[in-house]
């Protein structure tokens, strides 16, 4: 039986991976978290796969900011692959006070890889963001290798891990893959994220924010995203941890919406009339970026295709977040 070590498998994304593994395949799952605010059990414990499945599951509190010791090695013990996901996220956070954005995401990085140039697991993933190639111009989506322009500190740490990623497989042979993926969404999301706020919002019958550009008081460009539930994130994470070549990167792509698309999606499930405000996006919000976008094109032709359309998925988590709004 292959055994699997996740990084903040108590974390939104992460706790809908631990799920998918413990649906598709009989692993092990050792999940390494320090259960910051972006870390619940809850988000497990929830979970209808791990209810089911909890005995394939050891959890392991660790600050991964500080190198893994010889008693936290001993818990882990031996693993076939390594899924590095945890990692400080919020833009927002990160403008405030960059610090922990660089502890966690580049020397939490660092002492991963140094873990798996010891440990010599089978093939190491670090899941980075789109974000990381600064904004999408004129519609163009990234493919994989182009340049970074990281615009926030947020981005700039999670290119700063990218590069010791690389670094690690060049120089020590540490098989590493890169991920980079754009706005997941799905079940039991931390309330502060854009789908999960837009639907209590809307419930609340309260105005939504839509950043856009404006000239003259007229919008002319409205901000979008790629967007992919965590589930689909889990299923291409799968795909390569199964056809993934070592020391290449991959873009784990969903589909691309503008946000005040995204709104009326979710106001039409939740059979109300939306309010949206929309504010100039770098005046209300410095440092963001008004579109981003991944090519998937190179997943697609080795033969991925994420499980779940984009307006399926975002329907079955309006009407889970609905009949669940302790979520909210």
């Amino acid at each position: 039986m292959k055994r699997l070590l996740l990084t903040g498998g108590a974390g939104f994304i992460g706790s809908h991976t631990v799920s998918y593994f413990l649906e598709h395949t009989d692993w092990e799952n050792v999940e390494m978290d320090r259960l910051s605010y972006a870390g619940n059990l809850n988000f497990l414990t929830d979970d209808f796969h791990y209810q089911q499945h909890s005995d394939r599951v050891r959890f392991i509190y660790h600050d991964f900011r500080s190198p893994i010791s010889e008693t936290t090695r001993n818990l882990i013990r031996n693993v076939n692959y390594i899924i590095h996901m945890g990692a400080e996220s919020h833009v927002d956070r990160s403008i405030t006070d960059p610090y922990p954005f660089a502890y966690s995401n580049v020397i939490g990085t660092l002492n991963m890889l140094e873990y798996a140039k010891e440990e010599e697991p089978e093939k190491f993933i670090y899941i980075s963001t789109d974000e990381v190639y600064g904004p999408s111009i004129d519609g163009h989506l990234h493919v994989e290798g182009e340049p970074h322009r990281p615009s926030n500190p947020y981005s700039a740490s999670k290119s700063g891990a990218e590069a010791f990623c690389y670094a690690y497989w060049n120089t020590h042979n540490v098989p590493v893959i890169i991920t980079n993926t754009m706005n997941n969404y799905g079940e039991r999301q931390n309330n502060e994220k854009f789908v999960m706020k837009t639907i209590k919002r809307l419930l609340d019958g309260d105005e939504m924010i839509a950043h856009c550009k404006m000239i003259d008081d007229k919008v002319v460009d409205v901000s979008s995203r790629c967007w992919l539930h965590a589930k689909n994130h889990a299923d291409g994470i799968m795909f390569l941890l199964e056809h993934g070549i070592v020391g290449e990167r991959y873009n784990l792509v969903g589909e691309w919406a503008a946000v005040d698309t995204v709104i009326k999606m979710i106001a039409s499930y939740l059979g109300v009339e939306p309010k949206i405000v929309y504010e100039d996006f770098h005046t209300f919000r410095p440092g963001h970026d008004m579109h981003y976008g991944l090519d998937g094109t190179k997943m697609k032709e080795m033969g991925w295709i994420p499980p779940l359309s984009f307006a399926e998925s975002l329907k079955r988590v309006v009407d889970w977040t609905r009949n669940n709004q302790k979520w909210l």
